[in-house]
């Protein structure tokens, strides 16, 4: 097959999607010809690695939109099997939409979370322009849908959508050893305050879905003994300047630590607990490489991290709860803080991998293909 992944941008201040997409087209570049496709500033360029091509399109005005005419005249130009989008609201949507119709190819949509009953709602009339003005009509003539997560599949149900749902949940890479050990050297230098002490990490975008701010507060409200938080992201909605102020504010400094983590390795390996107190993830990447690193999770039940209670690594508990689940997990031994997170760890390793969720879309898109 020949595949087209679209994505509006994979720089690392978009977060989960930026990284997950391309490994994702690298894993069905093992198999068929795949071109990853998406924009950035000022970008023209073109790099190849066995079967799988990634091509950046200059990004042009509206930017905040990702307009950008060399992406459309490529998309346009045809060649493709298949025309898989990822995310929503945006311009990329339109060519691949218009793209699919003029070449009678099937077009798969990845909401990528952007259907999530909160999502929905944040900044509903500009979803609503965004759908009848911005890609008209580019949902209802999917062929199909990649969800990550059964929660996604209700989403889209939910929404009143009937084509064929892809359930195939994100992959998730096993860190090496020289990479934690990087990684763990890079945050000590950083942050030297880390040496010593027990670390729950926030590692996320700085922004209001992510619940950084309520997070903040309520540490701060909490005796956390020899406990640091370690808050850590993409600036997006926040940056590190306002949050360290609010953190003052708290007179709650020697207890958090707000770090901007752009161009920065994942800070994983200084931590002994991942938070994520969200009000909802399609998938949530970061937990599945809190996971892989072998640290217990915490996160909010509008995640498909339920699983977390029966394996026993973590928690997944309301937002109302997760003061007492914190505290709880915080007072467990170092011993039984590992052995959960031992069992995260092989729990990714044996059920997340890249090369499944591709075998899982390839056959979803022959099924499409056939059904054209």
């Amino acid at each position: 097959m020949r595949i087209a992944q679209i994505v509006p941008s994979i720089e690392a201040r978009h977060g989960g999607p930026s990284r997950s997409v391309r490994a994702l087209a690298g894993a069905l570049a093992q198999a068929h010809d795949v071109e990853l496709l998406t924009t950035e500033p000022a970008t023209n360029s073109v790099e190849a690695e066995g079967r799988l091509v990634l091509r950046r399109f200059p990004r042009q005005w509206p930017q905040d939109l990702v307009a950008s005419d060399p992406l459309r005249r490529h998309l346009l130009a045809g060649g493709h099997d298949i025309i898989h989008h990822h995310s929503l609201w945006l311009r990329p949507l339109h060519y691949a939409a218009a793209a699919s119709r003029r070449d009678g190819v099937p077009l798969v949509i990845s909401p990528r979370g952007m259907m999530t009953e909160w999502a929905w709602r944040h900044r509903r009339w500009k979803k609503f322009l965004a759908r009848h003005l911005i890609h008209p009509g580019a949902f209802e003539h999917a062929a199909g849908w990649h969800a990550t997560s059964s929660a996604e599949v209700q989403d889209i149900r939910r929404l009143g959508f009937t084509q064929p749902v892809c359930l195939a949940p994100n992959g998730v890479d096993l860190p090496t050893p020289d990479a934690v050990a990087s990684a763990r050297r890079y945050w000590l230098d950083r942050c030297p305050a880390l040496a010593g002490r027990k670390v729950a990490l926030f590692y996320s975008r700085f922004h209001a879905k992510k619940r950084v701010l309520e997070l903040i507060e309520l540490w701060a409200a909490q005796t956390t003994g020899d406990w640091l938080l370690l808050v850590v992201g993409i600036p997006e909605e926040y940056d590190v300047g306002f949050l360290r102020r609010k953190i003052d504010a708290l007179n709650a400094s020697a207890r958090i630590e707000a770090h901007d983590g752009t161009a920065a390795p994942p800070p994983y390996p200084v931590a002994t607990l991942y938070l994520l107190p969200t009000h909802s993830e399609n998938f949530g990447l970061t937990v599945a490489e809190a996971l892989a690193h072998g640290l217990p999770v915490i996160t909010t039940g509008d995640t498909p991290w339920q699983e977390l209670e029966a394996r026993q690594a973590g928690r997944c508990v309301s937002w109302p709860d997760f003061r007492s689940a914190m505290l709880a997990l915080m007072r467990e031994s170092p011993d039984e803080l590992a052995r959960r997170g031992a069992v995260g760890r092989i729990w990714m390793q044996r059920e997340f991998s890249w090369a499944g969720a591709a075998a899982k879309l390839a056959d979803f898109y022959g099924e499409l293909i056939t059904c054209r």
